[in-house]
């Protein structure tokens, strides 16, 4: 494809960025972990196929409800890197992710109010407070860790 026809369909890594909001070096590091992918030009310079618009935001999108990078990699193996992923892909990547969320969420509602239950308590004591030692795991160690820690 002769260079002036890629112009139209590729952009450079900071046009990329700058319609993005993605850093340059955040660009680099989702192409060194294989989420995006570039062409090298003559003179070694990235250009991305406009569809990598669409996978930055279905990977800014995943992070941002708390998806590890290694699932949303998992998602994005089936997708040619010069296709933009569709409804169809996020709606079956949300049935996907809807268990480990609800199990983050119901993490973060016990953590939220063993927090409320410690602010009411005040003693942040290391042999009793479940914030400070959940399940009472400095209790099984012994008499010993407590000083040790």
């Amino acid at each position: 494809m002769p260079e002036s026809e890629a112009i139209a369909t590729e952009l450079t890594i900071g046009a990329l960025s700058a319609r993005s909001g993605v850093p340059a070096s955040a660009l680099r590091f989702y192409e060194r972990k294989g989420l995006i992918s570039s062409r090298r030009t003559v003179g070694n310079q990235r250009r991305y196929h406009r569809s990598t618009l669409r996978r930055l935001a279905f990977i800014r999108a995943s992070q941002s409800v708390g998806i590890p990078l290694s699932l949303i990699e998992a998602v994005l193996e089936y997708v040619p890197h010069d296709v933009a992923p569709n409804r169809e892909l996020w709606l079956k990547a949300s049935e996907c992710w809807s268990e480990a969320i609800n199990g983050r969420i119901a993490k973060l509602e016990r953590m939220r109010d063993q927090f409320t239950e410690c602010i009411g308590c005040g003693c942040l004591s290391f042999d009793q407070c479940l914030l400070v030692n959940p399940g009472d795991r400095l209790a099984r160690q012994g008499a010993s860790s407590v000083l040790d820690s």
